[in-house]
């Protein structure tokens, strides 16, 4: 169903069953695919793709011009994935480059005025919470949670079941499983997702003791890696020894 105000270039492609609501409007370039349901006010712009069953609300802007000063009014791309939750004024910017996508996977929820950058990539069932801003060129990996009014850094890659907590900020790689405060401050591991994520006791322990060896005890990943590890600590060390930006460093929370 299209409502009479919405305006939708005729270039553009909404598969038959999309829902569009009221005074929405879709540009040249914008696929819409099946069960998408847009609601009132979305602006939809640029070369953006989005797939099934994706929940558009109130104002949302996506694919607009990237945030880029280098940025020469070329054509570039947004790709969505499917069944993604974007909520009251989130902004996802395109690409600043033909040769490079702006990519968000599926099943990701993205809470009330949100923000992606362009070149962004972004996994699949994260939640960013309202406020939550992502700079450009940075990559989120799967389950990862971003509270309220975090910041990434451009650049920055955050790992598999992160965790920022409400107001963090970080402008170095943030490893998976970790969790953390003020500005790139880990305080732990995020043992309440581990155990959600289906992660067994067993693992949980050894990501743990391995955690302690490289941030308490300065042990370097890349010599952790010679040992025989499981799976989840080979993807924790691995990360950390392909950083190029430095990962955040364990602080305590009694030392501030």
């Amino acid at each position: 169903m299209i409502h009479p105000t919405a305006i939708i270039h005729p270039k553009a492609e909404l598969h038959e069953t999309a829902s569009i609501g009221p005074y929405v409007v879709i540009e040249a370039g914008v696929t819409v695919g099946a069960g998408c349901e847009i609601g009132p006010h979305v602006h939809l712009t640029g070369e953006t793709t989005l797939g099934k069953n994706n929940r558009l609300h109130t104002g949302a802007v996506i694919g607009d011009a990237p945030q880029d000063l280098k940025y020469n009014d070329e054509p570039t791309r947004l790709r969505i994935g499917e069944d993604n939750v974007i909520r009251e004024h989130v902004t996802l910017h395109r690409s600043n480059s033909p040769d490079e996508d702006t990519v968000i996977g599926s099943h990701n929820f993205f809470m009330a005025h949100s923000h992606v950058g362009h070149n962004a990539v972004v996994g699949d069932h994260n939640i960013f919470a309202n406020g939550a801003l992502v700079g450009g060129h940075a990559v989120i990996a799967d389950r990862v949670f971003l509270s309220g009014n975090c910041s990434v850094h451009q650049f920055v890659r955050i790992g598999t079941l992160a965790m920022m907590q409400g107001n963090a900020a970080v402008s170095q790689d943030l490893p998976p499983f970790t969790m953390v405060f003020g500005v790139n401050k880990l305080c732990g591991l995020n043992t309440v997702g581990l155990r959600r994520a289906g992660i067994s006791a067993e693992e949980r322990t050894e990501i743990k003791t391995y955690y302690r060896r490289v941030f308490l005890e300065g042990e370097k990943a890349a010599d952790l890696l010679k040992e025989t590890v499981g799976t989840r600590t080979r993807e924790l060390l691995e990360f950390i020894t392909a950083s190029k930006r430095g990962v955040c460093a364990h602080a305590s929370r009694k030392a501030g």
